[in-house]
């Protein structure tokens, strides 16, 4: 897939992916069930921020940003300090989902992304 059909380009680019970050952290900051996964994160989001919206601009299939500073992801090694079960996990999720939901993006693009992130999330827990 070349970017110009991406997901990046489908989901609306750099601007859309970070309204998408930007939101998914405001979520996280202010709703209940997200308490615990706000824990593991630095009191401030700001480099949180960063580096997820540098992640998702290469995964969805935009610039590699986040490769070009930090080098491969390793996910699940990078994730491996923090205790991440199935309530983190979903949290995560939901977070994410309701982000996700907010955006004015094809219905079909939105369950394609949701899928995808539902198996990366699922591979993060270690607990």
């Amino acid at each position: 897939m070349n970017q110009a059909s991406s997901h990046y380009a489908r989901l609306g680019g750099e601007q859309a992916v970070r309204r998408l970050v930007d939101r998914f952290y405001d979520l996280m900051e202010t709703l209940p069930e997200a308490r615990g996964i706000r824990a593991l994160h630095p009191a401030d989001l700001a480099g949180s921020r960063d580096k997820l919206f540098k992640f998702l601009s290469g995964w969805l299939g935009g610039p590699s940003l986040y490769i070009e500073e930090h080098g491969h992801p390793r996910l699940r090694a990078r994730h491996l300090p923090f205790p991440i079960g199935e309530a983190e996990r979903d949290a995560w999720l939901s977070c994410m989902r309701q982000a996700l939901a907010e955006l004015d993006i094809d219905a079909m693009l939105r369950e394609q992304l949701l899928q995808s992130l539902n198996n990366t999330a699922d591979h993060m827990r270690n607990r």
